[in-house]
């Protein structure tokens, strides 16, 4: 940090004119025990009031908040023989990127020494096995307030325009790093001809927040508009990678190829590049013709963009596409928020504020549409269903070429039938024989293949009886379990 920021920092925290939930001014050290006490109850406060950090500042009277300079070096400072800052790391649970500033004077004023806290995510956090909290300009044990300590436990992941990826940014900086053309050409909006007519925008999106100091880019921001994922250090694994392979496993990679730019800019150009490596199939089921590629483009589109949206950005891992010859894999870090069994009828993402900037950029569809749209899709191309896979900290979904009806398993017969009628459902619709017989292209004479099916779905539980009055036999209609 240079001076500048240094004085930008105490000067924006000394204009509050007072201590704060997220701010504590002392003149001098007291003792170790109370800056671990003050660093639990700073953070817990700090994510109760949705600010990205609290603040220590050693060398201001509490009282007149006027800068009295301090003797406290705290990184000079040692308990035996360990340094404080590692003493006090140790006995924080969990471990937060706690820094201290304290390198500079204040004008003439004397020294002055910062803790900058940041706020707590997932958990509160504890110095010594104890969760404190600030109230007012108090610390107390945070037990003492159950409804606080609540807040924090159900806080979850922290939302994306709440999580800061680089700071102290000048307006020039920001529009360095990211393409404030991407976002008004894909919102068709005119660019404003200043910078700060940009930038007030991207205050608006929570593209970017202001700091102490200046503006500070989101994880949401970067996410999608980054130039390159790759100058910021969280989001260098962000990046989608596509792979693709020479045969039916990972033994022989043909090529690889990683999308470093933001979700936005790189969305269009990475959906071709994947449709550029998929091959094309001379005969794909009774209704289509011979020079169609194996995969309808839109499933592959809308799978890739929620693989985007619901990834867990808690969760350490590149979100990928791997090309087989028989089958490819869409993954994304994270396991889901809802079962498996309802991605085509409900919708519910974990990152609400990229999923509804990505939906007014163009990229996603209405609530699930999206995925409705690639289920259609693959039963129009008569491919066999969507294989949906939960690893412990991955979700996979797969979309396979096609194959005849002879060569499905009955597992494979018994999704085909639940997808078919999730969709049917989704749209005002109910299955019956004669629409499972379409979507896997069973002749009329083979209807009872198509009742064996229905009733191995009723079987597993994936499907039931439609209720209604005066319902014919051939008519008879099937709805999803959970319908």
């Amino acid at each position: 940090m240079e001076y500048t920021d240094f004085k930008r920092l105490i000067d924006s925290l000394l204009v509050k004119n007072k201590e704060t939930e997220w701010i504590e001014f002392k003149e001098n050290f007291h003792s170790k025990e109370e800056i671990g006490e003050r660093i639990s109850a700073l953070s817990n406060s700090a994510f109760l009031c949705n600010m990205p950090y609290g603040y220590i500042i050693y060398g201001v009277n509490d009282d007149t908040l006027k800068v009295v300079g301090t003797d406290f070096y705290a990184t000079r400072k040692k308990v035996g023989n360990e340094e404080l800052e590692s003493w006090l790391s140790t006995r924080l649970s969990p471990r937060i990127d706690f820094e201290i500033i304290d390198d500079f004077d204040y004008e003439d004023k004397g020294h002055v020494c910062v803790f900058r806290i940041p706020a707590a995510t997932n958990q509160p956090v504890s110095f010594l096995h104890e969760e404190y909290v600030r109230v007012g300009s108090t610390t107390r044990k945070l037990r003492d307030f159950p409804q606080k300590e609540a807040k924090i436990w159900k806080g979850g992941q922290k939302a994306l325009e709440k999580i800061v990826v680089k700071e102290k940014l000048t307006a020039t900086q920001v529009l360095s790093l990211l393409s404030a053309e991407t976002y008004f050409d894909m919102m068709k909006l005119p660019l404003p001809s200043d910078t700060m007519g940009i930038i007030d925008r991207m205050l608006a999106e929570k593209i970017v927040i202001q700091d102490e100091v200046g503006y500070s880019i989101t994880e949401l921001g970067a996410l999608l508009f980054a130039k390159r994922l790759s100058d910021f250090d969280d989001l260098r694994r962000k990046m989608v990678r596509v792979i693709v392979y020479k045969g039916k496993s990972k033994l022989d990679i043909v090529r690889e190829q990683s999308f470093d730019a933001g979700y936005a800019i790189s969305f269009k150009t990475m959906v071709e590049w994947i449709n550029s490596q998929l091959p094309a199939n001379e005969e794909i089921g009774q209704a289509l013709r011979s020079t169609v590629t194996m995969y309808p483009e839109i499933a592959v589109r809308e799978i890739v963009a929620n693989m985007l949206v619901h990834q867990d950005f808690s969760e350490k891992g590149f979100p990928m596409v791997e090309i087989y010859t028989d089958r490819i894999d869409v993954s994304n870090p994270g396991q889901p928020i809802i079962s498996v069994e309802r991605f085509i009828d409900e919708y519910n993402s974990r990152n609400s504020s990229l999923a509804d900037l990505m939906r007014r950029l163009g990229i996603c569809e209405e609530l699930g549409s999206g995925l409705d749209k690639a289920v259609a899709a693959i039963e129009l191309f008569q491919l066999p269903p969507l294989r949906f896979t939960v690893q412990e900290a991955r979700t996979t979904v797969t979309l396979f070429a096609y194959r005849k009806y002879a060569d499905l398993d009955r597992q494979e017969r018994i999704y085909a039938c639940y997808q078919h009628a999730c969709l049917k459902y989704v749209t005002n619709d109910k299955m019956t024989n004669l629409t499972l017989r379409e979507r896997l292209g069973i002749d009329k004479q083979n209807y009872p293949m198509a009742s064996r099916i229905i009733r191995d779905t009723l079987v597993a539980g994936k499907i039931k009886e439609e209720k209604t009055e005066n319902q014919s036999r051939n008519n008879k209609g099937y709805v999803p379990f959970w319908a």
